[in-house]
């Protein structure tokens, strides 16, 4: 559940800052990444989002439904990876002016290779491109980004990029060590915008895991397209990002040469990928209208609606103080004290501390439905998590919260294609209040996003919007997707233990221990639980 505006006992969290922190001291010895003055000292090119009134075919293309819906954005749910991944490549071919991205990972395998690929085809035909990429690993780039990033129309930016550039190997590795606090602050943020009419916003990083492409791992997660004057809002905390003096030039860190050749190679090669995989993943459907089209026509099927976008400023990081709050969760906090009916949460990392408990309690209490989904053990990708958040699943059920934990193995979601051999794993952020509301982006429950990584959400008063991300909730809490928790004994002094009920096999079976987790996964989460780690994961 949300929590209050406090500082939060310890944490534990998402799977890379975990792993990337059990291993930072090695990788520093290896690495020996650089210290940097603050980017705002570098011979940076100012620039901002593209003035809200200069003609493009979006533009063009939204007038219309501006008018008939004053003071209202558009909003088009988006959930399946193939659909997010489809939204992503229509995006970059629509965007004639301006193309802003800003992603916490970005990686360079199948399905990022087509994005970049698509962020090269718009700078060859004019459109300035953005793309600010949170630097968690500590290390350059790869070579795709950095030869794209000598084209005259893209520029690449690293946020928060960390290291010591001077010293042996043990000055190195106590010099991570020494500032990990600050390593283990990211930028958290995820939207891409095209010329500052239409943005993407939601859960999905660039990976193939994000867009059911990768034959190993698929995260089930959620994003929203979004259409009109909201986007404005989402492009001034884009701005504001790229000015930060956390944000620098990927050519001061990556010392790499590219001449023209080197760009034309690259671009022979994105093209060659893209031809070899676009028909795989569906990236691009033949019979597709270009986006501006389909918003003339209606056939992108909009949701009008009020609309609010809530972000952290990058000071989050840079200036960390102790009474400072994030807006993203102090919206939803206030929204979740106004709730009626329901509050349902997608959090596949949830860490609710004592303050979260009181406030399910209080929403229980005067007849609110609070349900929350999460992952199991087996499913989740980062353990450490689970030892944050296993204390608090008694005193949830025991003040009548509904908790469910997404399965590991789920149905194909695209039939053909790597199907059960995939572990999936949730990775959706979104919060639904009284079927009303959705509250949409990159925040999950727990104190990292509350206190150390930057965040951002749509809060879209919608019931339309709102009853179809409900609808799914629906769905994958269903046994066959998802365990239901319930105590086996009632409430009360003793120690009460947690039975988990779901589908296995065709038929309903019940657990006493987390189901087919296995002893690797139990083993750490009981080391982790011992670990005095305050708020670093």
């Amino acid at each position: 559940m949300p929590t209050s505006p406090i500082r939060l006992a310890p944490t534990f969290r998402a799977a890379r800052a975990c792993r990337a922190l059990a291993v930072c001291a090695l990788l520093a010895l290896v690495a020996g990444c650089a210290t940097h003055p603050p980017a705002t000292t570098l011979n940076r090119t100012v620039s901002h989002a593209l003035p809200p009134d200069v003609k493009t075919p979006l533009s063009d293309a939204l007038a219309a439904p501006e008018a008939a819906h004053p003071g209202e954005s558009g909003f088009r749910l988006l959930p399946t990876g193939t659909e997010a991944l489809q939204a992503r490549v229509a995006l970059g071919l629509a965007a004639k002016k301006t193309l802003d991205m800003q992603y916490y990972i970005a990686t360079e395998d199948k399905t990022g290779k087509m994005l970049l690929g698509v962020a090269l085809y718009a700078a060859d035909h004019g459109v300035r491109v953005r793309m600010l990429v949170d630097d968690l690993n500590f290390r350059d780039i790869g070579r795709v980004m950095a030869s794209i990033n000598s084209h005259p129309n893209i520029e690449v930016r690293v946020f928060n990029p960390f290291g010591s550039e001077a010293g042996g190997m043990m000055q190195r590795a106590t010099h991570v060590l020494a500032q990990i606090d600050t390593f283990t602050r990211r930028m958290h943020n995820k939207a891409m915008i095209a010329d500052n009419q239409v943005a993407i916003v939601g859960g999905r990083n660039i990976g193939d895991e994000y867009f059911s492409a990768s034959p190993t791992l698929q995260f089930r997660d959620l994003d929203v397209l979004a259409a009109g004057p909201i986007v404005r809002d989402v492009s001034a905390s884009f701005d504001t990002y790229w000015a930060s003096a956390r944000s620098y030039p990927l050519s001061t860190l990556n010392h790499q040469t590219f001449d023209a050749k080197d760009l034309d190679a690259m671009r022979d090669e994105l093209r060659t990928h893209w031809y070899k995989y676009v028909d795989t993943f569906d990236a691009m459907p033949a019979d597709e209208k270009p986006l501006a089209e389909q918003i003339s026509s209606g056939a992108l099927g909009l949701a009008w609606a009020p609309a609010e976008f809530k972000a952290d400023l990058p000071d989050k990081i840079a200036l960390p103080t102790s009474d400072y709050v994030s807006p993203p969760l102090q919206r939803l906090i206030e929204l979740t004290r106004d709730a009626h009916e329901s509050f349902l949460g997608f959090s596949p990392y949830f860490v609710p501390h004592p303050a979260g408990v009181d406030t399910a309690a209080a929403m229980t209490a005067r007849g609110v439905r609070v349900a929350i989904l999460t992952n199991s053990l087996a499913a989740t990708d980062a353990v450490a998590v689970q030892a944050g958040y296993a204390p608090y699943r008694v005193p949830l059920l025991q003040c009548g919260v509904e908790l469910y934990e997404f399965k590991a193995q789920q149905r194909s979601l695209r039939p053909g294609i790597f199907g059960s051999q995939s572990r999936a794993s949730l990775h959706a952020k979104a919060y639904v209040i009284d079927r009303k509301i959705l509250v949409i982006g990159s925040m999950n429950l727990d104190p990292r996003s509350a206190h150390l990584n930057t965040e951002l959400a749509l809060v879209i008063h919608s019931p339309q919007i709102a009853g179809q991300v409900a609808d799914i909730f629906a769905l994958v809490t269903q046994p066959e997707r998802s365990y239901k928790l319930s105590l086996a004994a009632p409430s009360g002094p003793g120690a009460a233990k947690i039975v988990w009920h779901g589908v296995d096999d065709g038929e309903m079976r019940t657990y006493t221990t987390d189901p087919h987790a296995g002893l690797l996964r139990n083993l750490l989460t009981a080391f982790f639980r011992m670990l005095p780690v305050e708020d670093q994961l």
